[in-house]
């Protein structure tokens, strides 16, 4: 009679699993994960990132680190699963930046698919802050190319990743300095202030499908989705929507808010113009913004 773990003994082989058991498992991990994941990294594509009519497609030395480094330093976010070769190899991903979308695989020498590491072309890239993706970028690895300066075509640096793609880094346009002419009154910008920003972020990343990039100070994230952009800011100071109005002449409308029971702050000036923290008359926040002189 053979012995009960005579089985125990024989070399393992690689079974397929049930069908139906491998879909329920995806999904209970896909829940699990999208349920207490920062939504920096989780949440889904916004639906303004598509393909283009060109598309950039890396090869990269670890395409696994590729990926979380591209999440980190740029806020991207993943679109979907890599596809995953019978080598261990990923074959294909994909993340969305912005309004656009990147691909990358493994590097695969024997079809000529390989990293740049040494000249090759640039990506060019627009974040909210080039200074802190710049600086996270070479706190992950990163060598860099050029510091980030400001120059006549707006401020930007570059770096090469530890995957060996080199990567131009610019200052992405500010949603109050857009193409189109304000209007005297008009809401050209909004935070949106809350309590906790990571209970915020997966909130209203799982609810709405908003997508969250690392602001320029602690606690603070631009966000973007179908048709709306603005910034996010955690800790105690007033909760809810605080609006930047647009105004042609900013010193007369502080004179007016004065004259009529609200608070005036001080002016600050940006590369988009200059703003001045407001309270109206019933408390309420906001700030007002005139458009840079030409």
């Amino acid at each position: 009679m053979p012995e009960p773990f005579d089985a125990l003994r024989r070399p393992s082989e690689r079974v397929a699993p049930d069908p139906d058991f491998a879909a329920e498992l995806r999904d209970d991990l896909r829940r699990l994960i999208l349920n207490g994941a920062d939504m920096t990294t989780t949440s889904p594509a916004p639906a303004t990132s598509q393909l283009r009519s060109l598309t950039p497609y890396l090869a990269v030395s670890d395409a696994r680190a590729a990926l979380d480094f591209y999440v980190e330093v740029f806020g991207a976010v993943r679109r979907g699963e890599p596809i995953l070769m019978d080598d261990g190899r990923v074959g294909h991903a994909e993340l969305a930046i912005g309004d656009a979308v990147l691909m990358l695989a493994e590097e695969y020498p024997e079809i000529g698919h390989t990293a740049p590491h040494s000249g090759g072309a640039s990506v060019r890239v627009e974040v909210p802050d080039p200074d802190s993706a710049v600086e996270r970028a070479l706190e992950r690895g990163a060598t860099l190319i050029r510091p980030v300066t400001d120059s006549p075509y707006g401020r930007g640096g570059s770096f090469r990743d530890p995957f060996g793609q080199r990567w131009l880094v610019a200052q992405a346009p500010s949603p109050a300095a857009g193409p189109r002419p304000a209007r005297h009154g008009e809401a050209m910008y909004f935070t949106f202030q809350v309590p906790d920003a990571t209970a915020a972020k997966s909130f209203y990343g799982a609810v709405l499908g908003w997508q969250f990039t690392p602001g320029s100070v602690p606690d603070a994230w631009g966000f973007s989705g179908p048709g709306l952009e603005g910034g996010l800011w955690g800790g105690d100071r007033q909760t809810g929507w605080k609006l930047m109005y647009a105004v042609d002449d900013l010193e007369a409308a502080l004179v007016r808010v004065q004259e009529n029971g609200g608070q005036a702050g001080e002016v600050e000036r940006h590369p988009y113009g200059i703003t001045a923290d407001c309270v109206d008359n019933q408390g309420i926040e906001f700030w007002l913004w005139e458009k840079p002189r030409s």
